[in-house]
């Protein structure tokens, strides 16, 4: 027999581990954007978290984890993006929306996103870190090319599309333009290399 009772504690304790994980993770974006990433130290965002540095590993297995916290929504939104798509987009149109969407320009972002997104973008173990990260989802991100398409899980254009759909993330953040650089990007997996382009600066009158 199904005892509610039961679900009660923990559901407790899934709503406290929520909110610690929400608590660290927000003490240490404030101490890194207001201090810099490398002048904070796991003792002081434990210490403003009210929580102890074991507590803390507990939840993030590393100060890069901190940063980031949202790996398995990434890789489910990814997912979507193929899945749900409307008949009419293709597969790099709806990969090209999903990155300028999640990547370039999050619903709701406001100065506090600007101030992370150049923590990221000015140390390079969080930059590092966060391409390492977002590129584990290749794999999932190739299944689902490969199972929208009828093809095989281990079809090898699906993998090649999903690579190089979410390089575009890293090209885009090192560009003056990045939603141009990611248009372009998704331009070319969508259409191939057909025509090079014209070259400029080489000297000639």
């Amino acid at each position: 027999m199904y005892d509610v009772s039961m679900t009660t504690p923990v559901g407790r304790r899934e709503r406290k581990k929520a909110a610690t994980r929400r608590a660290l993770a927000d003490a240490a974006l404030n101490l890194f954007i207001e201090r810099g990433y490398d002048a904070v130290t796991l003792h002081e965002v434990a210490e403003a978290a009210d929580v102890s540095t074991t507590t803390l590993l507990k939840h993030f297995p590393s100060k890069e984890a901190l940063v980031f916290d949202e790996e398995a929504d990434q890789e489910a939104g990814l997912v979507a993006a193929v899945r749900d798509r409307a008949p009419s987009v293709t597969i790099p149109q709806a990969l090209c929306a999903h990155v300028k969407r999640v990547r370039i320009r999050p619903a709701g972002s406001d100065t506090r996103y600007a101030d992370f997104l150049n923590l990221v973008r000015t140390t390079p173990a969080l930059s590092d870190y966060a391409h390492r990260m977002w590129m584990r989802h290749q794999d999932a991100l190739a299944r689902a090319i490969a199972h929208s398409l009828g093809a095989a899980p281990d079809d090898l254009r699906s993998a090649a599309l999903a690579r190089f759909a979410l390089e575009t993330s890293a090209l885009a953040h090192r560009a003056d333009d990045p939603e141009r650089a990611v248009d372009v990007a998704f331009d070319l997996l969508e259409h191939g290399w057909s025509t090079p382009a014209p070259r400029f600066g080489d000297g000639r009158d």
